[in-house]
């Protein structure tokens, strides 16, 4: 995964994995229901009965690029930090 920490990114995983399942699972079991009264209420149905384990997901990945953000910024921050210090340094030098 991309998250560096491997507890956390396990723990995203397995979240993400419950979550496409309870929209796949969500999804086929309204279109198996509605199916035998029309084919087009079974797929709209299915559609709405995916949104929850869509939205999981969504939220999830939203989690995972905002850690992804954090940790890039932290970074740059360190790199920026380093960069100040050797100009300090050519400063007192001069």
């Amino acid at each position: 995964m991309r998250l560096e920490e491997k507890a956390l990114s396990f723990v995203i995983n397995f979240l993400l994995g419950i979550s496409w399942g309870a929209s796949i699972v969500g999804a086929l079991t309204a279109f198996l229901s509605y199916y035998s009264n029309s084919f087009f209420f079974a797929v709209i149905s299915a559609v709405f009965a995916s949104i929850p384990g869509l939205v999981g997901v969504l939220l999830l990945e939203h989690f995972i690029v905002s850690r992804e953000k954090l940790d890039l910024l932290k970074h740059q921050t360190a790199l920026l930090q380093k960069v100040a210090n050797r100009k300090e340094e050519k400063l007192e030098i001069s």
